[in-house]
C-alpha cells in the first residue's frame, strides 16, 4: 500500500508520517510540497491514494485534482484548512473522493482513508441504469431521456444513479451522502441542496414532461416519474 502527500507544511507531513508509522504501519507514505511534482508522482509511483492540501505553493491543489482527473481515477482526499460550502462543493465536484478540514486527529485521518479506499475498491455501479425512458451511464455521465440528452458531473452522475435506482421512493440526505460519499458529514446536507439545484438546472429540459426531482423538507428528495 502506497500514499501520496501533496503538502507544502512539513510539519503536517510529519503528522500524517506519524499517524501511520504507528496506526497502519505498513503504508509507505511519498511525499512532496510541490503540486507539478505530485502530478509526476501520481504517474511514476502510482500510489493507492493521494492526500492532497490546496494551498501549494507553485499551483493550487483545485488544479492538481483537476490534472489528476485528467489521466488518473486514483482516490484524492484533500485535506484543508478551506471550509466554505463553496469550497468542499468545488473539491468533491472537480473529483476528490473525501474532504477533511485542518486540523484533524491522527486517528479520524486514517479512518477516513480507510474508508475511501474500502468504498473505491469495493464499489459496484452497474454502467447503466433506467426508469421509465429515463437512462444514464454512469461510466461517461450522460444523462438520457427520449432523443435528449445533457452530461453530468462524476458527483452529479452519483446522485442522480441513487435516485433513479429508488425512483418513487424517498431517498434521504444520509443514504444519498452515503452512495457519493462513502459517509455523511456535518456540511452533506447543504452539499447536496446545492447539487440537486444543479442536476435539476441541467436535466428538467430534458425529461419535461416525463418526471422531475421532487423535495421532501427535512428528509431527502425523490424522483418521480409518473408525471
Amino acid at each position: 500500500m502506497k500514499i501520496l502527500v501533496i503538502e507544502d507544511d512539513a510539519e503536517i507531513i510529519e503528522f500524517i508520517s506519524i499517524a501511520f508509522d504507528i496506526g497502519w504501519p505498513g503504508v509507505e507514505l511519498v511525499s512532496t510540497h510541490q503540486g507539478n511534482t505530485g502530478l509526476e508522482l501520481v504517474e511514476t509511483e502510482a500510489p493507492d491514494a493521494v492526500i492532497l492540501d490546496l494551498g501549494l505553493p507553485d499551483i493550487s491543489g483545485f488544479d492538481v485534482l483537476k490534472q489528476i482527473r485528467a489521466f488518473s481515477e486514483v482516490p484524492v482526499i484533500i485535506v484543508s484548512v478551506r471550509g466554505s460550502e463553496a469550497d468542499i462543493v468545488k473539491g468533491l465536484d472537480w473529483g476528490a473522493d473525501e474532504y477533511i478540514l485542518k486540523p484533524f486527529g491522527q486517528l479520524e485521518l486514517l479512518a477516513r482513508v480507510k474508508a475511501v479506499l474500502r468504498r473505491t475498491s469495493g464499489r459496484d455501479v452497474s454502467d447503466c441504469v433506467s426508469a421509465g425512458s429515463i437512462s444514464l451511464n454512469t461510466v461517461s455521465s450522460q444523462f438520457s431521456c427520449r432523443n435528449k440528452s445533457v452530461l453530468l458531473t462524476h458527483t452529479e452522475s452519483l446522485i442522480v444513479h441513487s435516485l433513479i435506482v429508488n425512483a418513487g421512493q424517498v431517498v434521504t440526505y444520509p443514504q444519498l451522502a452515503e452512495a457519493v460519499w462513502g459517509d455523511t458529514y456535518p456540511d452533506a446536507t447543504d452539499a447536496l441542496r446545492v447539487y440537486i439545484r444543479r442536476i435539476r438546472a441541467k436535466i428538467e429540459p430534458v425529461i419535461e414532461g416525463v418526471g422531475r426531482i421532487d423535495s421532501r423538507p427535512g428528509v431527502g428528495y425523490i424522483f418521480d416519474i409518473s408525471r
